[in-house]
């Protein structure tokens, strides 16, 4: 299967359809096939990245210019 001439058969085919219904089923096998790298990411990174938004929302950090003459 050469799968660039599957991709031109499939954009030919869509291009000269004029049925909704088909273009809604090809959108949604799209939108269920994206992936959340949420659901990726272990309890502890998710609870990581949570706690650093609610420093954030508290005015709790440091600006670029602050960290990198703290480090350098």
């Amino acid at each position: 299967m050469n799968i660039q001439l599957e991709k031109l058969e499939l954009i030919k085919l869509l291009a000269e359809t004029n049925d909704e219904s088909i273009i809604a089923s090809i959108k949604n096998i799209f939108n269920s096939k994206k992936k959340d790298f949420w659901d990726d990411l272990t309890e502890e990174q998710q609870n990581t990245i949570n706690e650093s938004l609610e420093e954030y929302k508290k005015g709790d950090f440091s600006s670029f210019d602050d960290f990198i003459k703290l480090h350098l």
